[in-house]
């Protein structure tokens, strides 16, 4: 059944809500919806005291490790972590106390899909595919989605069809797909996006997007059949939104369970 997943993302060492299409390399763009006065830690207590699990800390460019690693320690195997994450350190995150590690840019050198790179991320954590989600997080480009990665910034060639996540679904226990034209923006989900990868996933995934409310939650459900998570962000009243408060996004999770 669909559930309100959490995240806490995090820019420059702090907990941001950001606009996902303005974040480039010199932040010189960036639009920022809020900034938190308390430390990723504060959420990841946060979540752990409410039993949020699925949630993901998401580090947005350099400066983040700290903080992450922080939030980590709050929830110890509570949490999935992504950002910056491949093979030489996917072992080190999950020591670390992350529940899963969050893997999308370093699958894509040159903007070219590359499964030798992904089964040696798998291959260094003992071949786990528990412990390991795939980001595919996307733009849309003419009828369909493609993969972006560099912060949203660079969509490489990799579609979001049926073949292409049959293909990685042995490898990942779970796909995180953040609408990047509509993080951010409180303007609505990506109503086509949600509905086609409801037809063309069969393991879980966590949409993030456009997410205001409960209505939205309840959209969700309705188009994905139950089988797609929702993260709300920049409309929760935690993250100075004014759509939707945290308490009912739990008990929107307790009566859906």
């Amino acid at each position: 059944m669909t559930r309100f997943r959490p995240c806490i993302d995090l820019h420059a060492g702090s907990v941001k809500q950001i606009v996902g299409g303005t974040l480039t390399h010199d932040d010189a763009a960036l639009k920022t919806n809020f900034t938190s006065e308390h430390a990723a830690a504060f959420y990841a207590e946060l979540y752990g005291k409410y039993d949020l699990r699925g949630g993901h800390v998401i580090m947005l460019g350099p400066g983040n490790d700290v903080a992450a690693r922080e939030a980590l320690a709050a929830w110890p195997r509570g949490l999935q972590v992504g950002g910056g994450i491949k093979d030489s350190n996917a072992a080190e995150w999950i020591n670390a106390g992350a529940e899963k590690i969050i893997i999308t840019s370093f699958l894509f050198p040159s903007g070219a899909f590359s499964l030798e790179r992904l089964q040696a991320v798998l291959k260094s954590i003992g071949g786990d595919k528990d412990k390991l989600v795939i980001d595919l997080s996307c733009r849309r480009v003419g009828d369909g989605w493609k993969v972006a990665m560099d912060r949203w910034q660079t969509v490489t060639g990799f579609e979001i069809n049926k073949e292409n996540i049959s293909m990685l679904e042995p490898y990942c226990s779970e796909f995180l797909i953040h609408a990047a034209d509509s993080e951010g923006l409180q303007a609505g989900i990506d109503e086509k996006l949600v509905s086609h990868l409801a037809k063309i996933c069969t393991i879980p995934v966590t949409y993030a997007g456009g997410g205001r409310n409960l209505q939205d939650l309840e959209l969700v459900r309705h188009l994905s059949d139950g089988r797609i998570d929702l993260t709300i962000g920049s409309a929760l009243d935690i993250f100075g939104g004014k759509g939707v408060t945290f308490e009912e996004c739990c008990i929107w999770n307790t009566s859906s369970a």
